[in-house]
């Protein structure tokens, strides 16, 4: 029999600059693979709902802005379906593909989506979830991408009645997870550390 010195698990490494030269070549000025970055359009002039801009930050715990992190979304359409084949309550909008990927700009590390605010979803047990979208964050030194939710701070009584948000044991954390509106822009700023670290989710 083999020892089990001999299964231990490798080292595990940072993302370092090879997220952005994977998943996104054209940014990283590496043509001829993709026509245009994946992710980079959720919507055509044909997507159903409310068009919304996203617009995001990854802070670090002294306050920095990361501008080497990758941001990816994904979310419900305005029916509350997934574009997705596990989606068994129905069709989801053929037009909105309800997932997204954009690195930080390099100048000031900020994320753009332009999308639609999506529908209400049920929770396992049927209770229907406040309107939501899902992030995952990768960047230098984030071993593990990162999962959280934003939710849109003008459906206080949807987010009231959210079974997730209800979970949450220290209800002043929970602002950290919603994100104000202004016109038609919602700003969901994450914060790794801090005062205002960003509620993250183990899935």
């Amino acid at each position: 029999m083999q020892t089990l010195a001999r299964l231990k698990e490798t080292a595990s490494q940072t993302a370092g600059p090879y997220v952005h030269i994977g998943l996104t070549p054209n940014f990283c000025d590496i043509g001829g693979i993709y026509p245009a970055d994946l992710g980079t359009q959720l919507v055509n002039d044909k997507t159903r709902g409310e068009r919304i801009t996203v617009k995001s930050r990854v802070i670090d715990g002294s306050g920095t802005v990361l501008k080497d992190a990758l941001v990816e979304i994904w979310q419900a359409d305005a029916d509350g379906l997934y574009n997705s084949p596990a989606e068994m309550r129905g069709s989801a909008d053929p037009n909105f593909t309800g997932w997204g990927r954009c690195p930080a700009d390099m100048d000031t590390g900020e994320f753009v989506f332009q999308t639609i605010k999506p529908g209400r979803v049920p929770f396992r047990d049927g209770r229907l979830m406040a309107p939501h979208i899902t992030f995952w964050i990768v960047a230098r030194g984030i071993n593990l991408g990162l999962h959280t939710r934003m939710y849109f701070g003008d459906e206080d009584k949807a987010n009231a009645e959210d079974p997730i948000l209800q979970r949450v044991e220290h209800k002043v954390r929970v602002p950290t997870l919603i994100a104000p509106r202004d016109g038609d822009v919602y700003t969901f700023d994450i914060h790794l550390q801090g005062d205002k670290e960003t509620i993250f989710f183990d899935i």
